[in-house]
């Protein structure tokens, strides 16, 4: 059973169990999402309701290697090598009227956030080990001096020229 978004936040210390029953009987009544009573009830900060809803989520998303998945090229141009290693991101194929793509744990909220914003369909998620993951933008998104170092730090891809 998935842990649910409270839970997640009372592990962060952002909020008590005594905040995440008022929260409940709160939504019991307003049927109105756990995430945005937090937000408004106890100053939950929004990006700390994101990360623990990403967090909550990378515990139920199958888990896959990139390597043994059916790829379509229509796919993989909707984005180009500076994304994907960027969002450390590999979309993958069509499926079911979404988009399936690839990520790690570590990287699921940002290539979330691009998904939201870059592709203009559904999609969902399924998470890939630092390596696999590595091994697979190597191969369909070369770029110079990107290995699994770059998929193991949270650290931004692309960096604005200096003047």
């Amino acid at each position: 059973m998935a842990v649910q978004l409270g839970q997640v936040l009372v592990e962060k210390g952002l909020l008590t169990q005594e905040q995440v029953s008022e929260i409940l009987q709160t939504q019991k009544q307003t049927r109105r999402p756990f995430g945005a009573l937090a937000e408004e009830m106890f100053d939950v900060a929004p990006e700390a309701v994101e990360q623990a809803w990403a967090s909550q989520y990378a515990e139920i998303a199958e888990h896959v290697d990139p390597a043994t998945e059916k790829l379509e090229r229509s796919v993989l141009d909707l984005i180009d090598r500076r994304q994907a290693w960027q969002f450390r991101m590999l979309p993958m194929r069509q499926d079911g009227g979404e988009i399936r793509i690839a990520t790690t744990p570590d990287h699921l909220l940002r290539a979330m956030r691009f998904a939201l914003r870059h592709f203009g369909q559904a999609c969902y998620f399924v998470l890939s080990k630092p390596d696999q993951l590595a091994k697979a933008l190597n191969e369909h998104f070369p770029l110079p001096g990107m290995g699994v170092e770059a998929v193991l730090t949270n650290e931004p891809i692309y960096r604005a020229p200096q003047p």
